[in-house]
This record gives C-alpha cells, sequence and structure tokens, in this order.
C-alpha cells in the first residue's frame, strides 16, 4: 500500500511539474506589447489610436500599428505622385484623403469645418499635432505595419506612403502573429 500511495504522490509531483512549466510558458508567450489595427479614416479614430500608442510607448510597452482599409489614408503623403496606376486606382485615390491633415471627424464633420476647429482647439490646448503625433511615434520606435491586401485592392504603393522609420508592408497573418504575442490587442 505504501507503493502505491508514492506511486500517486510521484505521479502528482510530476503533473504538477508539467502544469507549472505550461503555466510559465503560456506567461512569458505574451509579451508587453501592445498591437492595434487601425481601419477608420477618421481623424479623431487616427488621433485615438496614436494617443494610446504614444502614451504605451512613453511607458516602454513595444508598440505596433496595423493600418488597413480607410486608415491607410493617415499615411498617404500628398508630397509624392506615384505614376502608371490603373482607373480604378486612381479613383481611389481622388476619393480618399491623401494625408492624415485631409482627415474628417467620424461625427459633426460641419462641412469640413470640424477638423480645422478641432486642430485649432488642439493648438491652444497644447495637443500635439497628428503630423508631431507621428513623429514622436517614430522617435519611440512605434511600428507600422500597412495591410498589403487592402493596399493592392485600393491601387496604393509603398512609394506614396509616408517617410516613416519602422514602417512596413505585410499581410493581415503578420498582425495576428504580433496580436498573438501582445499582452493588448484592440481595433480603431
Amino acid at each position: 500500500m505504501e507503493d502505491s500511495k508514492e506511486v500517486k504522490m510521484t505521479d502528482l509531483v510530476n503533473e504538477l511539474q508539467i502544469l507549472k512549466d505550461r503555466t510559465t510558458q503560456l506567461e512569458n508567450a505574451r509579451q508587453d506589447q501592445l498591437s492595434i489595427a487601425i481601419i477608420s479614416g477618421d481623424m479623431d479614430k487616427i488621433m485615438a489610436g496614436m494617443i494610446i500608442a504614444l502614451a504605451a510607448a512613453a511607458m516602454d510597452t513595444k508598440v505596433k500599428l496595423f493600418f488597413s482599409f480607410w486608415g491607410i489614408s493617415a499615411l498617404r503623403d500628398p508630397k509624392k505622385n506615384v505614376k502608371g496606376k490603373s482607373f480604378i486606382s486612381k479613383m481611389f485615390g481622388m476619393m480618399l484623403p491623401k494625408s492624415k491633415n485631409k482627415l474628417k471627424l467620424s461625427k459633426y464633420n460641419m462641412l469640413g469645418m470640424s477638423p480645422i476647429i478641432m486642430k485649432k482647439l488642439m493648438k491652444k490646448q497644447g495637443v500635439m499635432s497628428i503630423d508631431e503625433m507621428f513623429k514622436q511615434a517614430g522617435e519611440l520606435g512605434v511600428e507600422i505595419t500597412i495591410c498589403e491586401m487592402t493596399m493592392n485592392l485600393m491601387g496604393f504603393k509603398k512609394e506614396e506612403m509616408i517617410d516613416y522609420p519602422n514602417i512596413r508592408v505585410a499581410g493581415a497573418a503578420t498582425f495576428v502573429a504580433d496580436a498573438g504575442e501582445s499582452a493588448m490587442q484592440w481595433m480603431i
């Protein structure tokens, strides 16, 4: 009978060690990282994403932003023009804002006056402009991934995007992998 108790105790100790190892593995799988998918092209939502990203980066959290669909408009550089686009690509280019400074507010846009008012209020209150937010994000090492599928659908090229130190073009699987490693995941 002593032998069976020892066997059971040994089995329990082994199972406990397996559980401890698995728990450690799960705890270590998530990094101090924030992944945000930004699919909206509205000024206030881009600002919210950037403010959260800057706050996290300032707290030494690694930040990865994934811009897709209408959010890509914020990354277009108004000074860059790419030749050789199809008719549909040109149409998307004309329909969508051509920079973060041309974005509309999601509500109460008031025929385009609200973004102007918002920018004046931001300046008056000492809030960084969207340009300054992107500049600081680059300095803090915030990574930006542009959705390759969306770029292809809308006919955008990497050459017409903003100059940013940590920018790449990749697919949704890259965001999913990044989000899987992140302690926090958001969608805006």
